[in-house]
């Protein structure tokens, strides 16, 4: 656990004793005989435990999975879509889709070639001016994306692999120190793109109609309901200044290529 964070953290800034936190977690055993045998880890948010156990050797997935569950139940000034997003040039792709779909694969390829990550797993848009707020961490894979990413960028950084999960065998990949360093820099989204990986399959960018865009979207976000007319203002505001398409690929390179040719909207700032 401490070898997967001293490693995948390495370039964040530590904060002081007095700096304020949003969140407090923290990882610990379970008060019972498991401490010993076959032990295991509680995930604690504020001293409460949000989750069942799970094994000790599954502690840095628990973390990542501790720390997504805060940010999408808490972070209500922002609109939360369960999607990937990476940026290039000033402006984001969004990429909502349901796992399996290689969202984490095409997003961990991308940060690899030149574009920034600001999250594999979270798009937050400020409900305030409709900017994407980066949350560079730790990109999650699972199965087979493990492999195929370290065959495609070798000099990638990962944690172990930790077998056995709910979600399969999952590592991590370290977030690129420059995406780090520009945490604090919000970017405003320009393409709303639902990847599908497909074996086989050539890559395809096809142009989906905003409607239909805006109810998927919709559909794959944690709080639009709970924030009433300012999520719909802000996931039409986003809807109208993004570029929207279905993508379906199969190999790494084509899709690199594709999205290198992106261009955004005239209007877009």
């Amino acid at each position: 656990m401490s070898e997967s964070v001293g490693l995948l953290y390495a370039d964040y800034p530590l904060a002081e004793q007095t700096d304020f936190a949003d969140f407090h977690v923290s990882l610990t055993y379970p008060r019972n005989l498991r401490r010993w045998f076959k032990p295991q880890v509680l995930f604690l948010f504020d001293g409460y435990p949000p989750f069942k156990p799970l094994p000790l050797d599954q502690a840095f997935p628990m973390l990542e999975w501790g720390l997504n569950w805060c940010i999408s139940n808490h972070v209500n000034h922002c609109l939360m879509i369960h999607a990937a997003v990476v940026e290039k040039g000033g402006y984001a792709v969004i990429m909502p889709a349901p796992p399996g779909s290689g969202k984490s694969t095409l997003c961990a390829a991308l940060v690899n070639r030149g574009w920034r990550l600001l999250s594999d797993e979270l798009a937050l848009i400020r409900v305030s001016d409709g900017k994407l707020t980066p949350l560079p961490r730790p990109v999650s894979l699972k199965n087979e994306s493990i492999d195929i990413i370290r065959r495609y960028e070798p000099s990638a950084i990962f944690s172990r692999k930790v077998a056995d999960t709910i979600k399969g065998t999952v590592a991590h990949m370290k977030a690129p120190a420059d995406s780090i360093t520009r945490a604090t820099e919000v970017v405003q989204g320009a393409w709303v793109i639902f990847p599908k990986y497909q074996a086989g399959a050539k890559a395809c960018l096809e142009a989906l109609p905003q409607s239909r865009a805006f109810m998927r979207v919709a559909d794959n976000s944690f709080n639009y309901s709970l924030l009433g007319l300012n999520g719909f203002k802000t996931m039409a505001n986003l809807i109208d200044a993004s570029l929207c398409y279905d993508f379906t690929y199969s190999k790494l390179d084509d899709a690199i290529e594709i999205f290198g040719a992106l261009k955004p909207q005239a209007s877009s700032k």
